[in-house]
């Protein structure tokens, strides 16, 4: 008896969690793994394809390349070169004889608008951790130290009963005391469950969150809108008319009306156009999909830790509507299941407990290592038998 008695207390020993107490948590993930991805995609590859326009534009001079009269001197084509890209003005005659004007600043605006396509997808990530992460880290920490803290309370309590049956000479009066406390919920922890039902009554989070993915939907279609407009009437056009005749050039009748220019850098602008069209389509699902997860709830996880005393969200039916913080915490929890130590220990728990042949004993982890430690979840037949019989 001792010897099952020590190996009893060896094992309830080694089931405890280690104390984390000062530890902040330093590897807490404030951001989904899935919101990391559309986060760097959506902010780095603009600023990947304006490093791209701006060597390009180093690399190769002047991005235009004008045939200029033979009779113009060097510099005179650097001249024309140089105010031709200044103008970007393609000039085409329509049926009438006339000359319509069409702008081709997409062209010389191109890094700049890839910069601020940047900062607007950056601006959804800067009211995330402003507006969001601060309460969610506190959450997150308060909710995770509290999950092993109950978990090691259920350990330690078991370890109690241990001693006291080991005490106790009469099983009559051990059996008594732990039937009237189960009756009167003295094993429960009710602090974590109720703090865990008022998030569900809290909308601050998830409105945030909402509010994240709805403005990188709304940048993507306004990137939709800004290709389709303004890069799509140009996309193929590699040639224009431009005209230098201004000013002081006005009355030369040596100078032609208009001059033919080649876009030697339409070809990077083609790509930038292309690719950004075809990668900000690819991020779109991953967005919608961030959102339609806040309509379902995590019932896995809650199921697990539902083995926790006075932790039955799930068998108490008190979920609602999944649209609330508590939701928004579950999915960051599931991101942080690596800080939680006593997942691993309550997820062998239930497989366990879904494998005994005693189910119906077997409610909460204080049931399965009282049970593991060598004592019966409930009092045994064979005294209840002797009580009843004792009455009669």
């Amino acid at each position: 008896m001792s010897l099952a008695h020590t190996a009893a207390e060896y094992m309830l020993s080694d089931a405890l969690l280690p104390d984390r107490r000062g530890s902040h948590l330093k590897g807490l993930r404030l951001e989904l793994p899935l919101d990391q991805i559309v986060k760097f995609v959506a902010v780095g590859f603009p600023l990947l394809l304006m490093s791209l326009a701006f060597a390009q534009e180093f690399s190769s001079g002047s991005p235009i390349s004008c045939f200029s009269p033979s009779n113009f001197s060097v510099r005179q084509a650097v001249f024309v070169d140089s105010s031709c890209w200044d103008l970007l003005v393609h000039h085409e005659q329509d049926e009438a004889g006339q000359y319509k004007i069409k702008s081709l600043w997409p062209h010389k605006a191109l890094p700049y608008s890839l910069m601020a396509l940047a900062v607007a997808m950056y601006l959804p990530v800067l009211l995330w951790q402003y507006a969001a992460v601060p309460a969610l880290s506190s959450d997150l920490l308060f909710i995770i130290s509290e999950l092993d803290k109950s978990y090691n309370r259920s350990i330690r309590l078991v370890q109690h009963m241990l001693k006291i049956r080991q005490k106790s000479s009469d099983p009559h009066v051990f059996w008594d005391e732990l039937e009237k406390a189960r009756k009167e919920r003295y094993f429960e922890f009710p602090l974590l469950e109720r703090y865990l039902a008022c998030k569900q009554r809290s909308h601050s989070l998830v409105a945030v969150y909402l509010l994240r993915n709805s403005l990188l939907l709304l940048f993507t279609s306004a990137t939709y809108l800004y290709l389709g407009h303004f890069h799509l009437d140009i996309f193929f056009q590699k040639e224009f008319s431009c005209s230098i005749k201004t000013e002081l050039l006005q009355d030369e009748t040596h100078v032609p009306d208009l001059i033919t220019c080649r876009l030697t850098s339409l070809s990077i602008f083609q790509i930038v156009s292309l690719s950004s069209a075809v990668v900000y389509t690819l991020l779109v699902p991953l967005i919608i999909y961030n959102l339609t997860r806040l309509c379902t709830w995590d019932k896995r996880l809650l199921s697990i830790y539902e083995m926790l005393p006075a932790f039955d969200l799930l068998s108490r039916k008190m979920l609602g509507c999944p649209i609330n913080d508590l939701n928004v915490i579950l999915l960051f929890l599931r991101a942080n299941i690596s800080e939680l130590i006593s997942f691993s220990w309550l997820s062998v728990l239930c497989v366990l407990k879904d494998t005994t042949t005693q189910k119906h004993n077997i409610d909460t982890v204080v049931d399965f290592m009282t049970l593991l430690a060598g004592l019966e979840p409930s009092k045994p037949k064979h005294l209840t038998q002797r009580v009843c019989d004792e009455h009669l």
